[in-house]
C-alpha cells in the first residue's frame, strides 16, 4: 500500500512511530525546507507534555498510552532531564480554587524545554529515515486532494491508495480547501478560543509554579463566556508566532535558561450558532485587525490597568516584558476586540487576583492577540482512503493527545 502523509508534526510522529516496521511505502510531505526550519507548532516551541482525561482533546486516549508518548519524546534527549507537577492533586489547593467559582483541572505535567527540543526532534527523524519505507520529501507544498473510490489524488498528479492529513492549525489553508470540496466531513464548526498572553513577576505564582508547574483553571465568567489558562511557563519567555498572513502572541520555557517572569494564556471560549461556519476566519481577522493596529509582524502590549480603563499605555514601570522590543507596541487591545471577551478576561484576571494576591496588580502585562483555533471538527468516517490526524482534526489540541491520535489512525490503516 502507498501512503502519503502532509505534515510532519506530532500527529505524523505516532502515525509513522506505529507504521515504520510494516511494508507499507509511506511518503512524508512538509513544506518546510528541512528538519531544522520545520514548524512543528507545540513541539518545537516549549515541548509541554501531559497525562489528563480532562484536556488535550475530545477523544478518549488511555492514560497508559498518553505516558507511553511521553516517554518516548524525554528518551529522544540524551540528557532525559525535565521539569514535572502536578496540576490540583493537592486537595487543598483544588478546595481553595473551587469554592471561589473557578473549576481546577487535574494533570500530570512533563516540561523538556525549548532548548533541548531541536535535538529531540532531529533524534526523531534520523530514527525515522533509518526506515527504507519512509520516504520524506521537504519543501514541498500540497494545495490540492481529490479523492476517488479507490485513490486520493494529490496536487492533480501524485496518486495514493491512503492519505493522512496531519498539518496542525497552521495548515488551515488546505484543510479549508479540502471541506470546501467536501463539506460532508464537518461535523462542527463553531468555536474559537480569542485572548491575551498574561505576564507577572514570578514571585506572585511561585508556589503554583513550584508545586504545579502549569496549574489549569477554567471560569464561568459574568458574562457567560467560560475562561481558562492555557500554556503557563514558568521564568518563561513571551514570542511571536506568525502564520501566513497573521502574527499572534505565545509563550514558552527553557529548561536552563529562565527569566523572572511567569508568562500564561487566558483565552476566552467562543461558541457561536448559525450561520456562522468559519472560526479560524473570525479568529484570523481578530488577529489581523490587533496587527494592523500593531504593525507587520508585530502584537499589542498593555498594562493591566490600562487594559482594564480602555487606555493606551505609554509607559511601563516595575514589569519588564520578555518579548522583544521589536515584537511589540505599546498600545490599546480594545481598539482590536470586541469588549465582551476584553470583560470576561478582565472578571476572571479580578476573581483569581482574590487567591494569588498580585494577579491583578496594575502593571503587569498583557499582549494581544492571543488566539488557539478550534479546527473544523472532520469524521474519520466519511472517506476510508482519507484521514485527519491531531489538531487539525478538531479533536486533539496538545502534543500527546496529537501524537496517539496519529497512532491509532495508523492502526486502523493496518486493520
Amino acid at each position: 500500500m502507498k501512503i502519503a502523509v502532509i505534515g510532519f508534526g506530532a500527529a505524523a510522529i505516532g502515525f509513522l512511530e506505529k507504521m515504520k516496521h510494516s511494508k507499507h511505502e509511506i511518503h512524508i510531505f512538509e513544506k518546510s525546507k528541512d528538519i531544522f526550519s520545520s514548524s512543528i507548532s507545540g513541539i518545537r516551541a516549549d515541548g509541554k507534555l501531559f497525562v489528563s482525561s480532562e484536556m488535550g482533546g475530545d477523544i478518549y486516549i488511555d492514560r497508559k498510552l498518553q505516558k507511553q508518548f511521553v516517554d518516548y519524546y524525554i528518551n529522544h534527549s540524551s540528557s532525559k532531564n525535565y521539569e514535572s507537577g502536578k496540576s490540583f492533586s493537592n486537595e487543598k489547593h483544588y478546595n481553595t480554587f473551587y469554592e471561589k467559582g473557578f473549576l481546577p483541572i487535574t494533570s500530570d505535567f512533563y516540561h523538556l524545554g525549548t532548548d533541548q527540543l531541536k535535538e529531540v526532534l532531529n533524534n526523531i527523524f534520523q530514527g525515522f529515515i533509518n526506515h527504507k519505507n519512509l520516504i520524506f520529501h521537504f519543501n514541498k507544498r500540497i494545495t490540492e486532494i481529490e479523492v476517488t473510490n479507490k485513490q486520493v489524488i494529490i496536487n492533480n498528479s501524485e496518486t495514493y491508495d491512503k492519505v493522512l492529513i496531519a498539518v496542525g492549525r497552521s495548515g488551515h489553508k488546505l484543510v479549508k480547501s479540502v471541506i470546501q470540496k467536501y463539506p460532508e466531513l464537518i461535523t462542527d464548526n463553531t468555536q474559537v478560543d480569542l485572548g491575551i498572553r498574561y505576564e507577572l513577576p514570578n514571585h506572585i505564582v511561585q508556589e503554583l509554579n513550584d508545586e504545579m508547574y502549569e496549574f489549569k483553571l477554567k471560569y464561568k465568567s459574568k458574562t457567560g463566556y467560560m475562561v481558562r489558562t492555557f500554556c503557563n511557563n514558568p521564568s518563561g519567555y513571551v514570542v511571536t508566532e506568525n502564520y501566513d498572513d497573521f502574527c499572534t502572541v505565545n509563550g514558552h520555557a527553557k529548561l536552563n535558561d529562565k527569566s523572572k517572569n511567569t508568562n500564561f494564556a487566558i483565552l476566552t471560549t467562543i461558541k457561536l450558532t448559525q450561520p456562522f461556519n468559519e472560526p479560524i476566519s473570525y479568529g484570523s481577522y481578530i488577529a489581523k485587525l490587533s496587527n494592523l493596529l500593531a504593525g507587520k509582524d508585530k502584537v499589542i502590549l498593555q498594562t493591566y490597568d490600562h487594559f482594564k480603563k480602555s487606555k493606551r499605555t505609554k509607559n511601563l514601570y516595575r514589569v519588564f516584558p520578555t518579548l522583544p522590543e521589536t515584537k511589540y507596541i505599546l498600545g490599546d487591545i480594545n481598539l482590536a476586540f470586541p469588549r465582551r471577551i476584553i470583560e470576561s478576561i478582565i472578571d476572571f484576571i479580578e476573581n483569581l487576583n482574590l487567591i494569588v494576591p498580585g494577579i491583578a496588580n496594575p502593571d503587569n502585562l498583557v499582549y494581544a492577540p492571543e488566539i488557539k483555533f478550534y479546527s473544523n471538527k472532520l469524521s474519520n468516517e466519511v472517506f476510508e482512503n482519507l484521514q485527519f490526524a491531531g489538531d487539525c482534526s478538531g479533536s486533539t489540541r496538545s502534543i500527546i493527545y496529537a501524537t496517539v491520535h496519529g497512532y491509532l489512525v495508523a492502526e486502523k490503516f493496518m486493520n
